[in-house]
């Protein structure tokens, strides 16, 4: 599935909730459903700085997709984070960098944040955008 019909899907999942109370209780739940991510990946190296949350990415690349794990300290993060990897993981990173994630917009989430969340939503999104710039050339390589 395409960056924008999982957005789209998004939309439509949050459009259910007309109370943001109601929205952060499905983003608890969507971060409980985040597989879990290896202990022995929960290092310095796998942080991202700019959260005030602990935040650990990690990315791989198979076949020519990025596919991303990750996991938070904090629930509202976890469930924040569940949402960039269900929209971006799996995808070509031609896709992932081209991608501007106005999902987040659509459902409210940059508003209804902490100025420090929606940094560290910044962080995460940087993070990842940055998986897929490494990986790009590798695309390239194999082409």
């Amino acid at each position: 599935m395409r960056i924008e019909e999982i957005e789209r899907q998004l939309v439509e999942e949050f459009a259910v909730f007309s109370d943001w109370m109601d929205k952060y209780e499905h983003l608890i739940e969507l971060g409980k459903s985040l597989p879990p991510f290896d202990e022995k990946s929960k290092v310095e190296q796998n942080l991202i700085n700019g959260c005030q949350s602990r935040v650990w990415l990690d990315a791989t690349f198979e076949n020519g997709r990025v596919y991303y794990t990750a996991d938070s300290d904090a629930i509202i993060t976890k469930g924040i984070v569940s949402l960039l990897v269900r929209t971006l993981s799996g995808q070509p990173p031609q896709d992932i960098l081209a991608a501007n994630l106005d999902f987040i917009e659509s459902i409210g989430l940059k508003e209804n944040l902490s100025p420090t969340r929606a940094n560290g939503l910044l962080a995460m999104i940087k993070q990842m955008k940055l998986y897929a710039l490494i990986y790009e050339p590798e695309l390239k390589v194999k082409n």
